[in-house]
C-alpha cells in the first residue's frame, strides 16, 4: 500500500474515533455514538421496553384521562411510551381500538371496558397475540378471557361511606332517596351494591329509615342524570335525598333540582371527587364524595406491568381505598376557590 494511502486510512480513523484511540461506539438508536457523552456524565439512554397501548372508557371525564396522564408519565420513567385513547362510551371503538394494539405488537394492553361482555374478543385476540392485559378502575370478570390485574378504587367500600354520608345528613328524621346508577359499569354496580348494603343495615334499627324509592340511569354523564333526575322529581313526592355514581351525575342532578327550585330540599352525595364536584361540596350543592385517586390508580397499573414483564408475581386485584371528603375538607383545600 503506497504512502498516501496509508495517510488517508489514519485520517478515516482519526475521524470517528477523535483521535482518542478508542474505537467507535454505537448508541441505542444504531448510529455511532462516541465516548466523550460518558465523559461528560450524561446518562445513557434507557433501552425502550415498548408501548403501553390504553383505551379508557371516555376522556370527557376528566377522572380516566388523570388516569392516562399518569399511566404516560410513570411509564416515560420506567422506558415505556404509551398510546392513551378515549373509547367515547363506545364497545365497538374500544374493541378496535385494542385489535389496533394487538397489531402494533403493544407490549402491555391498558382497558377500563365500556361493556365487559363486548369487549371479551379483543381480550382473546390480545391473549392469543401473548400480550398481557390489565384493567383499570372497570374490571372485566367474564369467563375465558386472561387478566394479569385489576387497579381499582374499592368501590364497594367507597358505596358504603357514600350510605353513611346520607344517613347522616338525613338525621333521624330518614326520608326516602333515589339512586343515579350506571348499569354497564361494573365499577358503578359495585357501588351502589355497597350503598344498599348499609342502607338495609341501618333500616332494621327503629328510627330514622331510609326508603331507596329506586335506581335510576344516568349513564355517568351529566345531562343524562339531569334528564333521570326530572323523572325521579315526578314520580316521587318529598324526595330527601340522591346518591349519583360520579361527579358528572352529581352535578347533573343539581342542576335538575335547581330548574325545579328544589335545590334546598334534596341533599346529594355524589362519587369521585374531581375538582368540579370538590368545588360544588365547597358551595354546598354537593353533601360529600367517597373521592377516588385516579393517579395512584394510574401508577399502580405501570407497577403491575413492569413486575408481570420481569416475570414477577403480581395481585389479580389491587384496590384503593375511597376517603369521604365533606365541605369541612373543601373549606381546607387550597386547591379550590
Amino acid at each position: 500500500m503506497s504512502t498516501r494511502c496509508l495517510w488517508l486510512v489514519a485520517l478515516w480513523v482519526c475521524g470517528f474515533s477523535g483521535c482518542s484511540g478508542e474505537a467507535p461506539t454505537v448508541g441505542s438508536s444504531g448510529g455511532a455514538g462516541t465516548a466523550s457523552t460518558a465523559s461528560l456524565g450524561a446518562e445513557a439512554p434507557k433501552t425502550s421496553r415498548g408501548t403501553i397501548g390504553v383505551s379508557l372508557l371516555t376522556f370527557e371525564n376528566p377522572f380516566f384521562k388523570v388516569i392516562a396522564d399518569n399511566i404516560e408519565s410513570e411509564g416515560k420513567q420506567h422506558g415505556y411510551d404509551a398510546i392513551l385513547l378515549s373509547a367515547d362510551n363506545d364497545a365497538a371503538k374500544q374493541s378496535n381500538q385494542v385489535k389496533d394494539f394487538i397489531v402494533s405488537k403493544v407490549a402491555a394492553i391498558v382497558i377500563s371496558p365500556r361493556d365487559a361482555r363486548s369487549i371479551v374478543p379483543a381480550i382473546q385476540e390480545a391473549n392469543a397475540a401473548g400480550i398481557p392485559v390489565f384493567t383499570v378502575d372497570i374490571p372485566c370478570l367474564e369467563p375465558n378471557v386472561k387478566i394479569v390485574s385489576q387497579v381499582a378504587t374499592d368501590n364497594l367500600g367507597g358505596g358504603r361511606e357514600a350510605a353513611k354520608a346520607i344517613i347522616e345528613a338525613l338525621g333521624s328524621q330518614g326520608g326516602k332517596v333515589a339512586i343515579l346508577g350506571f348499569a354497564t359499569a361494573q365499577s358503578c354496580i359495585l357501588r351502589v351494591k355497597g350503598f344498599r348494603e348499609v342502607i338495609d343495615t341501618h333500616n332494621e334499627s327503629v328510627t330514622g329509615k331510609v326508603t331507596i324509592v329506586g335506581e335510576y340511569e344516568g349513564g355517568g354523564a351529566r345531562d343524562r342524570s339531569a334528564a333521570a333526575m326530572k323523572d325521579i322529581l315526578q314520580s316521587n313526592d318529598g324526595l330527601k335525598a340522591v346518591f349519583a355514581i360520579n361527579d358528572p351525575s352529581a352535578l347533573g342532578a343539581r342542576a335538575a333540582l335547581e330548574q325545579a327550585g328544589q335545590a334546598d330540599s334534596v341533599i346529594i352525595v355524589g362519587f369521585d371527587g374531581q375538582p368540579e364536584g370538590k368545588q360544588a361540596i365547597k358551595e354546598g350543592k354537593i353533601y360529600a364524595d367517597p373521592i377516588q385517586f385516579p393517579d395512584r390508580m394510574g401508577v399502580e397499573v405501570v407497577k403491575a406491568i413492569i413486575a408481570h414483564s420481569k416475570g414477577k408475581e403480581v395481585p389479580a386485584e389491587t384496590l384503593i381505598p375511597t376517603k369521604l371528603y365533606k365541605k369541612i375538607d373543601a373549606d381546607q383545600d387550597g386547591s379550590l376557590k
